[in-house]
């Protein structure tokens, strides 16, 4: 099943000062989604920022806020996520030992729920939450840092991820490294939802951001074998709202 590209910058890129601004320039410049990178100190070697950062910039647009949590344990956070104001919340298979659970209490919360599969877990990690999930997110770097090079290794684990999906409604996302440079390969392998910290705002130029993003969604464009097909008949679970495709 094919879908429409998305893009989704990292504000972990973004100027922090300004944080504010920076997220309504993206959200201008064509960004499909808000990605906020959650990070810990503990699950991942960095931190970056938490909840009521999330609850402080969520007036500042009404794009899906993509919110990956890299910190471990994850579930006694996630109702305080959920009330900041993200839209989709992603945990790491490898962040605590019941991932079945943590994607029921997502889904009790009333938000999409995701799981990110680090570089060196395989993706048998997924087999048996596939049917909980909206999103599968692929790093494409060892997580913790913005500005890592792009793993090659990854692009098979995609491709056999999109395999495993099916036709199920899922996206698949990738983060880490990605440009327009592999942008394409990355959309041949499978994903449709790309995200993008240092190459969306390089140089914290907010003139370039509009270009950045839109070099890269042509290059995803451009490597996706086949088509985009129309996929707005798809039905919705019942007792969910309509999720961005």
């Amino acid at each position: 099943m094919s879908r429409e590209i998305i893009i989704a910058p990292s504000i972990l890129a973004a100027d922090f000062a300004c944080l504010g601004e920076e997220i309504a320039a993206i959200d201008a410049a064509g960004a499909d989604w808000i990605h906020c990178d959650v990070m810990d100190g503990h699950f991942v070697p960095n931190i970056s920022f938490g909840a009521d950062v999330i609850k402080a910039i969520r007036p500042m647009t009404s794009k899906i806020f993509d919110v990956h949590l890299m910190i471990a344990p994850t579930d006694p956070y996630l109702e305080a996520f959920a009330k900041a104001g993200a839209d989709v919340i992603t945990v790491h298979a490898e962040a605590g030992p019941h991932l079945d659970r943590s994607l029921q209490a997502i889904r009790a919360l009333g938000k999409k729920c995701g799981v990110s599969l680090c570089p060196a877990t395989p993706e048998s990690a997924i087999e048996y939450v596939l049917d909980r999930l909206d999103l599968v997110l692929v790093m494409t770097v060892n997580p913790g840092f913005g500005g890592q090079s792009f793993l090659d290794s990854q692009i098979e684990k995609i491709r056999r991820i999109r395999s495993m999906i099916g036709e199920r409604s899922i996206r698949l996302e990738v983060d880490g490294g990605i440009t327009r440079d592999n942008a394409a390969a990355v959309a041949a392998a499978g994903a449709d939802t790309l995200v993008a910290g240092s190459a969306v705002f390089r140089g914290k130029s907010r003139a370039n951001y509009a270009a950045n993003i839109a070099a890269i969604r042509t290059a995803a464009e451009a490597g996706r074998v086949p088509k985009v097909q129309d996929i707005s008949a798809l039905p919705i679970r019942a007792g969910e709202s309509a999720f961005i495709r």
